[in-house]
């Protein structure tokens, strides 16, 4: 991308009222960022979805002395600049609708021909959560993902160093700019993170820490990665609002089950009672759903909840072994089982670990 061009597309990215959405069809409409702004306002209007509101600011020529500023901030820092439309631009994020135009990138990431996961959860995350990531990173390291989160306090921080510890590639993806590390106390990590990987950020070195903007990370979060995992969360949460947009975009949502009375478990089990995600409880399941064949294979255990099986729960399993993947109607129908106790039968399963779900709703027994 010439100099000339980044300005334009910086000068587009900083006008308010234009987001992701607008901006690309602006640059559809017109060719590039440049040729927006030789444009004439009423031939912009013209544009499906595109209104005063929206072209108000436009052509306020202080929008292009701050994106020529921001540059000089890119030029010093040698910081990397993605393109929504450039070869550079992460694979996954290109499909969703309102990834940004831009990005700015930080450290050694390699996104090519490579298996891609985020790991999202509680800044407060307790001793399962604590234990889950721990395991969860030590088996699944063999396959060499990369690892995506939010460089925050609790389940992000934890599930990135795990992965530095096992030397795997992690992306920090920040709601501020790259002049800045927050939390302060995740500075220790950054040296170790852009050694193998780095950070992604759509925000200018101007911008703050604010609330909104997390909101926004989460969308690269989820548009980063193949499927994204939940692994705590309280009722309410932004990792729930990752795991939102990543079954918006289609991809794999996982989350991992807790107790009924564990604050922090409140989310992932809603999660799966209302099928936004599919219950994980270790790293083969992941392996297994999505399809990851490994070179070598891995050592990776399957842990079950629970072990003992009411007397229908006994039925269905031994059907399942015999016969394989099977449909909800299939078993209910085999079984000779009602479909809504075969429902709600394998969702009890799913929890004690003897059955998983797989895509086109199928269920095998573990």
């Amino acid at each position: 991308m010439t100099t000339t061009e980044l300005i334009a597309t910086l000068r587009l990215q900083s006008i308010p009222n234009i987001g992701s959405v607008t901006a690309k069809k602006l640059i559809a409409h017109c060719g590039s960022a440049s040729q927006i702004f030789s444009s004439r306002k009423t031939d912009l209007l013209k544009i499906d979805g595109i209104g005063t509101l929206k072209l108000k600011n436009i052509f306020d020529t202080s929008h292009l002395d701050a994106a020529e500023e921001e540059l000089q901030f890119i030029k010093k820092n040698n910081i990397e600049t993605l393109y929504f439309k450039d070869e550079n631009y992460p694979d996954y994020l290109k499909h969703a609708i309102d990834a940004p135009i831009l990005l700015f990138k930080r450290g050694n990431i390699n996104l090519k021909n490579r298996k891609i996961i985020s790991v999202v959860g509680t800044r407060k995350i307790t001793s399962y959560g604590t234990a889950f990531c721990e395991k969860f990173i030590a088996d699944i390291a063999p396959l060499n993902p990369i690892i995506v989160s939010g460089f925050a306090y609790g389940v992000d921080i934890c599930i990135q160093k795990e992965a530095i510890k096992h030397g795997l590639q992690t992306i920090g993806c920040l709601a501020h700019g790259l002049n800045q590390v927050y939390p302060k106390v995740h500075s220790k990590y950054t040296t170790d993170i852009e050694k193998n990987g780095g950070f992604l950020t759509e925000f200018w070195s101007t911008s703050t820490p604010e609330r909104e903007n997390f909101l926004k990370r989460n969308r690269i979060i989820a548009g980063l990665s193949e499927a994204t995992v939940v692994v705590e969360s309280a009722e309410k949460g932004g990792s729930l609002v990752t795991a939102d947009i990543a079954h918006g975009y289609n991809r794999e949502v996982f989350a991992v089950p807790g107790r009924t009375q564990d604050k922090y478990s409140l989310g992932c089990n809603n999660l799966i009672k209302q099928q936004k995600a599919q219950m994980i409880t270790s790293a083969a399941d992941v392996v297994y759903l999505l399809g990851w064949e490994p070179k070598q294979k891995p050592k990776i255990t399957q842990q079950q909840l629970f072990v003992e099986l009411t007397e229908v729960e006994q039925q269905i399993h031994s059907f399942l072994q015999t016969e394989g993947k099977q449909l909800l109607d299939t078993i209910a129908l085999a079984c000779n089982i009602p479909v809504f106790k075969t429902s709600s039968t394998l969702l009890n399963m799913e929890m004690k670990g003897a059955i998983r779900p797989l895509p086109g709703k199928l269920f095998e027994a573990i």
